[in-house]
């Protein structure tokens, strides 16, 4: 009785395990093919130059392709449904960004839930939002900006990169602080803004640095000051808007995700090596020449950041009455 008993635990105990090891032979192989890595924006943009850095440090080292796959709209949401309804198997990506817990507080009807449906894998980069003007518009500080608001009322706009967006909530929190009246013009994207900016179609942007800080060192674009906590090291002589409207503070951030239930072993690969690309020297140079800080961290450091996130702008979203377009 006792040798049965023995060789049946013993059975059990090895069906128990046939799960285990498939799990991790599943991720020592991954990935055996081609991964999509979903942006939500249109290329050009900020998010799609670093999504193209971390989809090629992936492809080296993982020997697989990780090919970019642009579905702008609505402010990611198209990108991120896309994602949501894809299989959990890791072969498709969401370069995630600030936008995701934006949206969650913005529309309440969409189809899926960004906290719910979305796995974190991995923080990438913070980047600091340019307070920017054409040149032609007389100011050349934040209090200028301010005076130069009132004085005009409802006559000044600023351009983002649409409603919603991280520009967007972070302007409309600007707002509320300094209290100006400025209308503001989404477009699609960074890049249409840029151009009307440049050409004197609109007078203010709040833009991701990354995507901003060319026109700025070439003089067709002056910056008033960045919106992070501190200073950005690729502008160091800029101010930040926090030195004028003590307590504000909005960054640019990026990171991976990928759908509800995709294997552990997998996320945390794909977390592992992100994390290497971000400690690669010069992949380190080629995101500081964007104004890009790396974010270093585990699965479970980007969910706790961005639960604080969403909890952050659900708050300005409510206040300020910004809705979706």
């Amino acid at each position: 009785m006792n040798l049965l008993r023995r060789r049946f635990l013993g059975l059990a105990a090895g069906a128990a395990a046939v799960p285990f090891i498939s799990r991790i032979a599943r991720a020592q192989t991954y990935p055996t093919r081609l991964v999509r890595i979903i942006v939500g924006f249109p290329a050009g943009g900020p998010t799609d130059i670093i999504a193209r850095l971390i989809g090629q440090w992936l492809s080296e080292r993982l020997g697989q392709q990780f090919v970019i796959e642009n579905r702008p709209g609505a402010s990611s949401n198209i990108g991120t449904e896309v994602v949501v309804n894809a299989p959990p198997d890791g072969y498709v990506l969401l370069f995630t960004t600030s936008a995701g817990p934006i949206n969650a507080a913005i529309y309440d009807k969409l189809n899926f839930n960004f906290v719910r449906d979305i796995a974190p894998v991995a923080s990438v980069s913070s980047t600091p939002l340019v307070v920017e003007v054409n040149p032609s518009v007389p100011v050349r500080t934040i209090p200028e900006l301010i005076s130069y608001a009132k004085s005009n009322p409802g006559k000044v706009n600023y351009a983002t990169a649409g409603s919603g967006t991280s520009p967007h909530v972070a302007a409309e929190l600007f707002k509320l602080m300094s209290g100006v009246d400025m209308l503001h013009v989404p477009y699609r994207g960074s890049a249409p803004a840029l151009t009307d900016l440049i050409s004197g179609q609109v007078q203010v942007m709040f833009d991701p640095a990354t995507s901003s800080i060319e026109h700025i060192r070439t003089g067709k674009l002056r910056a008033l000051a960045v919106t992070s906590a501190i200073r950005s090291e690729a502008l160091p002589d800029t101010p930040t808007v926090g030195d004028f409207l003590p307590g504000y503070s909005a960054i640019y951030w990026c990171g991976v995700g990928a759908p509800k239930g995709t294997p552990v072993e997998i996320v945390e690969k794909l977390n592992i090596e992100i994390n290497a690309g971000l400690a690669d020297a010069k992949l380190r140079r080629r995101f500081a020449d964007l104004a890009a800080t790396m974010l270093v961290g585990s699965r479970f450091d980007f969910a706790k950041f961005i639960a604080e996130e969403t909890e952050k702008w659900s708050k300005v979203v409510k206040v300020a009455g910004i809705k979706g377009d």
